[in-house]
């Protein structure tokens, strides 16, 4: 009968039996739901997009996944020795993400002072959200969430030196894809008094989070500049006075006979296995090699990058020039 709430659905037969439908009551519940939204609408999916930055300034947000979200376009420094680096270098960030119930040290409470001083808002997550958000990097318990890097251009890197009263002294990176090799070539720069590191756009590693870890505190510290095209910054900087010394394991001198080393200078690194490109080489005013009395045929880029550094920091100091 109408309106008899009790009434039973159609019974349906089938291998397991009779079953007894539910009068619509399934079908109405459904109407009106609408498509499910996109990812990036849904604030449980690990894609959603609207996620809040944090709790305010210096406190602690205990939003769940909300409080954890990437900006886009943001990447994550992971690990208390690399966080801590990078707030002692005034690198910027947008927010500080601590792992809940964290067991604290000296670097974790020096981490909170300097992130209370800058006013960053402060975070946190579980294991699992700081796994996620850090591509499971190794973060021990911290994540810097860092905007995405701004690359200086190649006369900025000149005029660093220029300030300096000093000859410029840049690397540029030919062909290296690995953010390690970048991070350890900025700490050797840092180390060696290079102006700046020029790296092209395409087929080239760029400035990441990994490239943050590994060069600490350098990557504050040495400018980055990225370029169309190497080749053509190359002959720009030609144009302006500075010399090219490639950097291969067929060079035309020593690395311990660079004449050239007291004037400006790029020094242009290429990838190990595959050396300087064709247009790298033609480009270079010298090709430079590292003299080696062992059975090893090559050096890791970085290594190679250090080395070369060296020996030119020690012609600039016998010169007095560094």
């Amino acid at each position: 009968m109408a309106g008899n709430s009790s009434r039973r659905g159609a019974v349906r037969k089938g291998k397991k039996g009779a079953t007894v439908g539910s009068g619509g009551v399934r079908r109405r519940a459904l109407e009106g739901k609408g498509p499910t939204p996109k990812a990036e609408d849904r604030p449980a999916h690990k894609k959603y997009a609207g996620g809040s930055s944090g709790s305010g300034s210096g406190g602690s947000g205990r939003g769940g996944a909300k409080g954890v979200r990437k900006s886009p376009g943001s990447d994550q420094v992971a690990g208390r020795n690399a966080v801590l680096e990078a707030l002692r270098e005034d690198v910027p960030a947008t927010q500080l993400t601590v792992m809940v119930r964290l067991d604290t040290d000296e670097r974790v409470r020096e981490i909170m002072r300097l992130a209370a001083t800058r006013g960053l808002p402060v975070a946190e997550a579980s294991r699992t959200d700081l796994d996620r958000m850090t591509d499971h990097a190794v973060h021990q318990g911290v994540a810097l969430t860092i905007p995405p890097y701004e690359y200086a251009e190649v006369s900025d890197l000149l005029e660093i030196a220029a300030d300096r009263f000093e000859p410029p002294l840049l690397v540029a990176l030919d062909g290296i894809t690995d953010p390690r090799n970048l991070g350890a070539i900025l700490r050797s720069a840092d180390a060696f008094g290079a102006h700046g590191v020029i790296l092209p756009e395409r087929r080239s590693v760029s400035m990441t989070a990994s490239v943050w870890k590994v060069a600490a505190g350098a990557a504050g510290r040495v400018r980055v500049a990225q370029v169309t095209n190497l080749n053509r910054a190359l002959a720009s900087l030609k144009e302006k006075g500075v010399f090219v010394l490639g950097l291969d394991a067929d060079g035309d001198v020593t690395s311990r006979e660079l004449e050239l080393g007291t004037q400006p200078t790029v020094l242009v690194v290429g990838a190990e296995g595959k050396g300087l490109s064709r247009l790298a080489r033609e480009s270079s005013d010298q090709v430079v090699s590292i003299p080696m009395g062992g059975r090893t045929e090559s050096l890791n880029a970085s290594v190679a990058a250090a080395i070369a550094l060296y020996e030119l920091s020690g012609v600039r100091e016998r010169q007095g020039l560094a």
